[in-house]
């Protein structure tokens, strides 16, 4: 799987390792601690992957086919990892507060793309906002936001 993750690096993103390893690493882990809200409900909708696939594609610029190969790898590391630390690190070492508020408000979007919020959902993104350092108030204001873009859906 390194040599597959090695491969994905140089190839998908072809930019010097020195510097581009810090951004593929940052996306993968964005792509990672996404498809832990994807999975939270046991149910993965057709609409929650393609709006993974879409945030992913418009967050990170990347084709079609890059955005494929970086939602199986974010899969196998989520699907590997023991806990989310080493997801959650690398965004905090590395995002502003602003990006992270950002981040939260995607999991949101995510969560809603099926047309409803699943108790599993919110906890994981309410543990995820904690571990990311966001403040409960742009939590609820995020979460607020999509609900209201949403036609008002509740929780």
């Amino acid at each position: 799987m390194l040599d597959t993750i090695q491969q994905f690096f140089q190839r998908a993103l072809n930019v010097p390792e020195a510097d581009g390893q810090r951004q593929v690493t940052l996306e993968l882990a964005t792509a990672a601690l996404l498809c832990e809200i994807v999975r939270a409900d046991q149910r993965t909708a057709p609409a929650e992957l393609a709006a993974w696939r879409r945030m992913l594609q418009e967050r990170f610029s990347l084709s079609a086919e890059r955005v494929d190969e970086l939602m199986e790898l974010a899969t196998h590391e989520a699907d590997q990892a023991v806990d989310h630390f080493q997801f959650v690190r690398l965004v905090n070492e590395h995002y502003d507060y602003a990006d992270k508020v950002a981040l939260v408000e995607l999991m949101w979007r995510l969560a809603y793309a099926d047309e409803a919020l699943d108790a599993h959902e919110e906890h994981r993104i309410r543990k995820l906002a904690d571990l990311l350092y966001v403040r409960h108030s742009d939590f609820i204001r995020t979460k607020l936001r999509v609900q209201e873009e949403r036609g008002g859906a509740s929780a």
